[in-house]
């Protein structure tokens, strides 16, 4: 996510750090940078002007010229100016109301990902303890209908739906009242898109909030699009006055435009951020949060957020004793793969911790291998996952021909694994010395390359 906009900020504040002095010349250069990485970015013109005038006003206060480090100052200026950009702080989701259920319509263009958002916030409000039903109000895309139903089922959550009906409000008041005999207190409504803006889909999802009158109405944007993606939910706002904004393929090849115009332009909040097709791939969006990001800083609390919400800590402390024991074994290995699956996607997570993402370049992670490793430990019996040592030559063959790998695959994943052990035994020893962990003696890397 926004990896060319971070490195290209990162070598226009870079040249500021060898400064001893801030003047109209270097941060003019500074700012010349920072506008060409903003304008690559697919960021709005407008937003770009204000936010380079922005810095450049600040970094020349001054608090800055009498700052002992200047240059980290200026850093703190371009961060809290990001910080503003994109919204300034977190806008929750409005469903503090007496009415029972809460509706929340889904909008936006075929394609954006609406039906999969819907079902991911279905997920995100389960787990915020709220009993939610999915509503199909798709009614002119059976496959749409069909997608939601299979993502119902997938988390556990209901889809209403009415057989052949082609009235959306029939459908939309109709879930309501399901809902409400079946107490369920939030309703999700996924609505029909087009593949571009018309006047039938716009005067149809006005019809669907008068007559709903939702709690929340979110516009749901590919954010692969850039600034047309801007342009987008500018006439979506001009006819639903919507609540917030949804980005969904933050994973793709984004260069962050949307996420760093849309707000301005549109002046509604970015309430959600979809970074891949699991369901537990959907993030609350902190502006703050993604500052530090942009600026490769990472997202610590994020990071811990997730594991706090995914990971079984009876399973971590249990992991965490056996390995100052020097006990890890592949089926421990294994195991933890799981757990780190249900996190979400690896270079997301990588991107979460910082200075990580620097060494382990994304190029480096390969998801697919985690495939071909968990096949070969599956055809493992019990004995080899907990005694790596007794893996011979014709085990290694039954091994290879169970996962439907070869030879050197087995061979490769063993002596890494082996070679990652030792790594984690230096790294707790260090832990227990008290001396320093860098990025660079993580152990994460080794099983992600070759």
């Amino acid at each position: 996510m926004f990896e060319s906009l971070s490195d290209k900020l990162e070598v226009a504040l870079k040249k500021l750090s060898g400064q001893s002095k801030i003047n109209e010349v270097n941060i003019g250069m500074a700012m010349r940078d920072i506008k060409r990485a903003l304008l690559d970015a697919d960021v709005n013109y407008k937003v770009t002007k204000g936010f380079v005038e922005d810095v450049r006003k600040k970094a020349l206060g001054e608090d800055v010229i009498k700052s002992v480090s200047p240059a980290q100052m200026i850093v703190k200026i371009v961060h809290d100016e990001l910080v503003d950009v994109m919204g300034g702080e977190q806008k929750d989701l409005n469903l503090l109301t007496q009415r029972t259920p809460a509706v929340i319509m889904v909008a936006g263009l075929q394609g954006s990902g609406k039906t999969t958002f819907s079902a991911k916030l279905a997920k995100l409000l389960q787990k915020k303890g709220r009993n939610p039903l999915l509503v199909a109000g798709d009614v002119y895309r059976p496959a749409a209908i069909d997608q939601l139903k299979t993502l119902g089922e997938s988390i556990d959550v209901p889809v209403f739906s009415i057989p052949d009906e082609k009235n959306v409000l029939t459908v939309a008041q109709a879930g309501v009242d399901f809902a409400r005999s079946e107490s369920r207190n939030v309703v999700i409504l996924d609505t029909a898109g087009r593949l571009q803006i018309d006047e039938e889909m716009m005067a149809e999802a006005e019809s669907i909030k008068k007559e709903l009158n939702p709690e929340e109405i979110l516009f749901v944007v590919d954010s692969m699009i850039g600034q047309e993606a801007v342009n987008t939910a500018k006439v979506f706002n001009e006819r639903l006055d919507f609540d917030g904004v949804v980005l969904t393929k933050m994973d793709g090849d984004t260069r962050g435009g949307a996420a760093l115009s849309i707000k301005q332009v549109v002046e509604k909040p970015i309430k959600f951020i979809s970074q891949g097709e699991k369901v537990d791939d959907l993030d609350i969006f902190y502006p703050d949060r993604m500052a530090n990001r942009i600026l490769g800083m990472g997202d610590v609390v994020s990071f811990v957020e997730k594991a706090q919400e995914t990971l079984d800590l009876e399973k971590t402390q249990k992991l965490q004793k056996r390995l100052i024991e020097n006990e890890f074994n592949l089926e421990d290995f294994f195991e933890q793969l799981q757990e780190l699956k249900k996190m979400g996607s690896l270079q997301n997570l990588v991107e979460m911790i910082p200075g990580l993402n620097k060494a382990i370049p994304k190029q480096d992670i390969d998801e697919s291998n985690l495939k071909v490793i968990e096949a070969i430990i599956n055809s493992m019996t019990i004995q080899e996952r907990q005694s790596p040592e007794v893996i011979n030559g014709s085990r290694r063959s039954r091994i290879a021909k169970g996962s439907g790998t070869k030879v050197q695959d087995v061979n490769m994943l063993l002596k890494q694994f082996m070679e990652m052990k030792k790594m984690m035994k230096s790294v707790t020893k260090m832990a227990k010395s008290g001396r320093k962990i860098t990025a660079n003696n993580l152990p994460l890397n080794k099983l992600m390359n070759n």
